[in-house]
């Protein structure tokens, strides 16, 4: 009975917590610009993986995409819009318009708009290891 109410005390506690903020995995967030497009915002990590991480996982279980549809950068590190942090980078589901897209090599040093990358390609960044701890 104990282990119930505890049980029961847990999912009330969760269901009141509002949920306008998507965390992200390593602590990363997302949040939405409007239907298509999304920021990354970090928490404390600002790998290039940790983006397209959360950029991956924010497309699939917010967006409801499959594992081959697209994520495309809109705009590289910038401040967020949504939140006012100073540091986020901006995705879209849809293509930009303005820019060639060009798919995301796995070492990149920033983001460029027009940048895509699968949400299956972008998902495997999650599993990336430093080489060498900071």
């Amino acid at each position: 009975m104990k282990q119930l109410c505890t049980f029961a005390a847990l999912a009330a506690l969760t269901l009141s917590i509002p949920m306008s903020a998507d965390a992200a995995p390593n602590g990363f967030r997302t949040e939405p610009i409007n239907a298509t497009d999304f920021e990354v915002i970090p928490r404390g990590d600002k790998r290039v993986e940790g983006y397209w991480c959360a950029a991956a996982d924010y497309a699939r279980r917010t967006l409801g995409l499959g594992w081959m549809d697209r994520i495309y950068v809109l705009r590289g590190y910038g401040p967020s819009v949504t939140t006012g942090r100073r540091t986020a980078v901006q995705f879209s589901i849809k293509q930009p318009q303005s820019v060639d897209v060009q798919p995301s090599s796995f070492v990149s040093f920033g983001f460029q708009p027009g940048n895509s990358e699968s949400i299956q390609g972008a998902n495997a960044r999650c599993n990336y290891r430093p080489f060498f701890n900071d």
